[in-house]
């Protein structure tokens, strides 16, 4: 018996043009077999592996239902599928009965539905080995403590949770991820603070699926921005009438998540009123939506996100203290993206890999020197500027390799540190130095991104800045601004 890494379908039908229209449609996406009698058709399925049967009905000798009966007896797991001209009701029942027809298909049929049918035939197939293979795992491994099926589901939890935050061996992000895990299996309230775009929601999606609670729901929503009057119908959820233009009953995020997680960002943009309506769910379990008279129980877990220092808003008054203490039992502080040194080129990385997958396009990622230049920028936005800017140069690239000249020119402008870089002009505007210094600091930047830019080639950099080849040589001596890739004698002489 063979098998191939695609599904194997086998045609039956006792016309020929009739089979080689089925391969024709079929052929690019499964192995086709063909057999033109029932006696045929058995011969194969002796000798093959094949997941689906399409059969037509009327051929000389035994009858399409009456093959797929035989089939049923022999080799139940495939899906039987039947192609007839008449679609009589009673036949019908019976061929089902008779046969566990999966599919009529009446002809004439088209391309598009025969494809579709098949498609979905094998991955019936897929699903229903499957269910098989795990029902007998929990027949034989019956009341161990934890079954290979549990841990499956467990690892699989594991997968889109932490193990899904990209990072290097010695990142920042691992202590934070370790105190995430230690939280993750206590039922207490946690708050996640950092810069926006640092990844808090993703940290918050992480612990639900590490806890106890994995297997209820998770919602997450993003407090800032949003009017008062908004925030309250979709965490409180109304009765109807509650609201104008509301014609049912809303149901609101806190019940909605019960016995699950939900995680709310920015918690520091609440007005006083729900903040209050927040400190009575964290300390009695209950809410009120609105236009109701009594309150509802809920048991959800709450993490929560904010931007800023928690002591700090407290003392200026934007976080009521009560609220507060009880959102803090745990506290993690994420560390913005310039804080994270050789994570960034694992970011982008991943985030170019994605982009082309959701846009089409066929890349191998980045040359060092577009690594280098996105390790040493500070990236103010963090991950969600960072992905932006990779997704921006994903659209310019003409190269399955993308290189630094795709780079923005701000962030070829900065300054590489230690730290990250600094991305403005506002520290040489108003720091110490000659203004002969200061102008030199500024003009050096402004060649290492424009030679970057043409990549390295000295004629057209010198075109646009006004200036002869020699100029501009003396300029790159004179700040020993060197060519990354070691090419730029070969791009000397380009026009």
């Amino acid at each position: 018996m063979t098998r191939s890494a695609r599904p194997s379908i086998l045609v039956v039908d006792d016309e020929p043009h009739s089979l080689a229209s089925m391969r024709m449609a079929l052929e690019d996406e499964f192995d086709i077999l063909t057999a033109t009698s029932a006696e045929g058709a058995l011969r194969i399925l002796s000798d093959e592996w094949v997941q689906v049967v399409f059969c037509d009905q009327r051929m000389p000798g035994k009858t399409g239902v009456q093959l797929l009966t035989e089939m049923r007896e022999r080799w139940p797991e495939i899906v039987r599928v039947i192609i007839t001209g008449y679609t009589d009701p009673g036949d019908m029942a019976d061929a089902i009965n008779a046969a566990g027809i999966y599919q009529f298909l009446t002809k004439p049929w088209h391309p598009e539905q025969l494809l579709m049918v098949a498609r979905n035939a094998a991955d019936l197939f897929t699903m229903t080995r499957e269910h098989e293979r795990l029902s007998l795992e929990m027949k034989h491994l019956g009341t161990t403590t934890e079954t290979k099926l549990e841990k499956r589901r467990r690892d699989l939890r594991e997968r889109q949770g932490f193990d899904a935050i990209l990072r290097s061996p010695q990142s920042r992000m691992n202590a934070v991820i370790e105190a995430a895990r230690q939280y993750a299996s206590f039922d207490v309230p946690v708050l996640l603070s950092g810069e926006a775009g640092t990844g808090k929601r993703d940290i918050a999606q992480a612990m639900h699926h590490a806890s106890l609670r994995a297997d209820k729901p998770f919602y997450a929503l993003n407090c800032a921005g949003l009017p008062e009057d908004l925030l309250e119908l979709e965490l409180f959820g109304a009765k109807r009438g509650a609201v104008a233009g509301l014609a049912t009953n809303r149901v609101g995020l806190l019940q909605k998540a019960d016995r699950g997680t939900l995680y709310l960002g920015g918690v520091e943009t609440l007005g006083p009123h729900l903040q209050m309506a927040l400190v009575r769910v964290l300390s009695e379990g209950a809410f009120q939506p609105l236009g109701a008279h009594e309150a509802v129980r809920t048991q959800v877990r709450l993490i929560c996100g904010l931007t800023g220092d928690l002591r700090e808003l407290m003392a200026e008054g934007r976080l009521r203290t009560d609220l507060g203490y009880a959102i803090s039992t745990g506290e993690i502080s994420l560390p913005p993206l310039r804080g994270r040194r050789g994570d960034v080129a694992i970011l982008a990385q991943a985030a170019l890999f994605d982009a082309a997958a959701t846009h089409g396009k066929q890349v191998q990622g980045f040359d060092d020197t577009a690594l280098e230049f996105l390790e040493n920028y500070d990236w103010p936005g963090n991950l969600r500027e960072l992905e932006n800017e990779v997704t921006r140069m994903l659209v310019f690239a003409q190269d399955p390799s993308l290189g630094a000249d795709l780079i923005s020119r701000h962030i070829l402008q900065s300054e590489p540190s230690e730290e990250g870089a600094d991305r403005s002009l506002g520290p040489i505007l108003t720091g110490e130095g000659t203004l002969k210094d200061r102008v030199e600091l500024v003009e050096m930047r402004i060649l290492r991104e424009t030679l970057t830019r043409h990549r390295w080639n000295k004629s057209r950099t010198a075109a646009e800045l006004g200036l002869s080849r020699v100029g501009l040589r003396a300029k790159i001596d004179r700040y020993g601004i060197d060519d990354p890739t070691g090419q730029s004698a070969t791009t000397d002489e380009e026009v």
